[in-house]
């Protein structure tokens, strides 16, 4: 035991150093950049993630955050919610566009405007952030301005006067935006006007970006020492040596992605509908019904953050609700023909956007309504059948089935009919046990007659 005593205070003192080193406190890190990757059309999920990423950067003591972004445009709530995140980040911004090949288009070229720095990879481009949504027109539309007309300069906007109140807006925030970052305000009030578009060399020759980077080692080599406004002060950026540390996006954002997506927030949709009618139905069994709840609440939190147009909606609805009457009136087609209708058109029409991956996927919508269709032919085909069918219950039931004779009679006598005894009548004479068939029934009284006769065709009433 006392050898074993003075082994642990041995193995104690070797210990003690590396225990006490281990308590010191790191040194402090040389400093890191967060990198955040825009991919694909700007939405909900976008703007959460480029949030959090922002407050990530901040808590964590980031000395630059970087927005790498290929997008082909978005949703005007979401972009102006993303860049008020830049506009109050406490930690300097650059957006990069990259890798080659890469776009800013529509609202990718708001952000770059609101980013402290602006920087592209070569073989990129930015523009065309005409609001997309009101592209299409309606109504008279104004000539179009005159191509040496000067950005600002008296040019008119075509389109309708709700047209010219969102472009004329756009124009004043973009404006603002490139003012507060010493950039090229006309270009851009023409990227809103116009939808022009420029090259990454052309966007640095006009001052639209601040210089090209083919990497992100690039653009952290390019930065150092520049300076850029920062919550109302000017910053030297020290970007020399930082290590990129890339922010992944949490669950919830995932989920969030998932479920804003047009396409699954339409079958959450479906699903929900249908889950409810089923367990309408057939009461009781639970399953269904679980589903198609929390399908259809997930598809109205979707389509509260997205452009829903709700006169699509409401044909999305109006088809379901004559689907399901179909099963119950017989309109042989008629409402279930004017549902599927509905329902289609309703699916087309049930985003209000033409922003590109921001639309329900037609192959989808063809899907169900193929679907939908094939169910109606089904189910009128069932009730074409079920009209021809003979009448098996009720008294027109009882004409062609076969009875037994009870005992011989002329005339009036008794029949087994079903397991019943009933009164008939024959025109000839009839013996005990012989095999007749029903031809008419009068009242309580069964006409019959040999069973070798042909049989009374019945019909449905």
């Amino acid at each position: 035991m006392r050898y074993l005593t003075i082994a642990f205070r041995v193995l104690l003192a070797a210990m003690l150093p590396a225990v006490l080193l281990a308590a010191e406190p790191p040194a402090p890190s040389p400093g890191s950049a967060l990198q955040l990757e825009v991919r694909g059309a700007i939405g909900p999920a976008t703007s959460d993630y480029v949030v959090r990423g922002l407050d990530a950067a901040r808590d964590r003591g980031a000395r630059l955050v970087i927005i790498t972004m290929d997008t082909p445009g978005g949703l005007d709530a979401a972009m102006r919610d993303i860049n008020k995140a830049i506009l109050a980040s406490p930690v300097p911004v650059a957006t990069f566009v990259s890798p080659k090949g890469s776009r800013a288009a529509s609202a990718g070229t708001y952000i770059l405007y609101a980013s402290h720095m602006a920087v592209m990879s070569p073989a990129t481009n930015l523009g065309a952030a005409t609001p997309v949504q009101i592209g299409g027109g309606g109504g008279a539309a104004d000539d179009p301005p005159a191509a040496d007309d000067a950005p600002g300069e008296g040019k008119r906007t075509p389109g309708t006067a709700m047209e010219r109140k969102a472009v004329n807006d756009a124009v004043a925030y973009i404006r603002g935006l490139a003012e507060l970052r010493g950039r090229n305000a006309d270009w851009a009030e023409s990227a809103v006007r116009e939808a022009v578009s420029l090259t990454a060399e052309q966007a640095v020759a006009a001052g639209v970006v601040d210089f090209l980077a083919a990497d992100e080692a690039a653009l952290l080599a390019t930065a150092h020492g520049r300076e850029v406004r920062v919550q109302d002060a000017t910053l030297a950026l020290d970007t020399a040596g930082l290590a990129i540390e890339r922010y992944e996006p949490d669950w919830r954002t995932r989920l969030l992605a998932a479920i804003t997506d047009p396409t699954v927030a339409y079958v959450l949709l479906l699903i929900g509908i249908y889950g409810l009618i089923f367990e309408g139905y057939s009461p009781g069994a639970v399953l269904p019904g679980v589903v198609g709840a929390i399908c259809l609440l997930l598809a109205l939190f979707a389509f509260q953050v997205l452009p829903v147009n709700y006169a699509g909606l409401a044909l999305i609805l109006l088809g379901v609700a004559l689907l399901v009457a179909e099963a119950f009136v017989p309109s042989f087609g008629v409402l279930g023909i004017g549902g599927m209708t509905a329902f289609v058109f309703g699916s087309i029409l049930l985003l209000d956007t033409d922003v590109p991956g921001l639309e329900v996927s037609r192959a989808v919508i063809g899907g169900v309504g193929l679907a939908g269709a094939v169910a109606l032919l089904g189910m009128v085909t069932l009730l074409v059948r079920a009209r021809r069918r003979p009448v098996v219950t009720g008294r027109e039931g009882l004409a062609g089935e076969l009875a037994e004779a009870a005992g011989d009679f002329t005339g009036e006598g008794t029949v087994y009919l079903h397991g019943e005894l009933w009164q008939a009548r024959s025109r000839g004479p009839v013996r005990k046990g012989e095999r007749l068939r029903v031809a008419r029934v009068s009242g309580l009284v069964v006409d019959v007659e040999p069973a070798g006769t042909t049989p009374v065709e019945r019909k449905n009433p």
